[in-house]
């Protein structure tokens, strides 16, 4: 059985959280939805939870990094072209994020990224060919 991925991402505004993704094209599950948080469908068993700050830190006991600041991860997206990449980074710019580095190509691999309002770096991979 495929196991399923939530990836919880703390966040400072939601709706603005959610306004930029879905200026990105992501959808979101509205069972899960409430003043507090938003599942943003990633795809078929990945999922992104994305809680305002001080509902995320129910789940922890430590200090909630400040991502515009400091990196704790690094959230990396296939996708089916390098094109996509490209269309994906500028959207994301044009709905307010950053461009992340520059583009890298590396023959069996292109990538490219986004910083979104919250500071989290989305990476963005096409793999033209798999890694043995």
């Amino acid at each position: 059985m495929p196991r399923k991925i939530f990836v919880n991402l703390p966040v400072r505004h939601l709706g603005t959280s959610v306004a930029f993704f879905t200026a990105l094209g992501f959808s979101f599950n509205p069972q899960f939805n409430d003043a507090n948080a938003t599942c943003m469908i990633v795809g078929e068993d990945s999922f992104v939870m994305l809680l305002v700050e001080p509902s995320f830190a129910t789940f922890t006991d430590r200090a909630i990094v400040d991502a515009r600041r400091q990196t704790e991860v690094l959230v990396c997206l296939s996708c089916d072209s390098d094109q996509k990449v490209d269309t994906l980074v500028a959207q994301a710019v044009a709905a307010g994020g950053q461009a992340h580095r520059s583009a890298q190509d590396q023959d069996f691999m292109y990538g490219h990224g986004f910083v979104d309002p919250d500071g989290h770096v989305w990476e963005l991979v096409h793999m033209r060919q798999m890694p043995s």
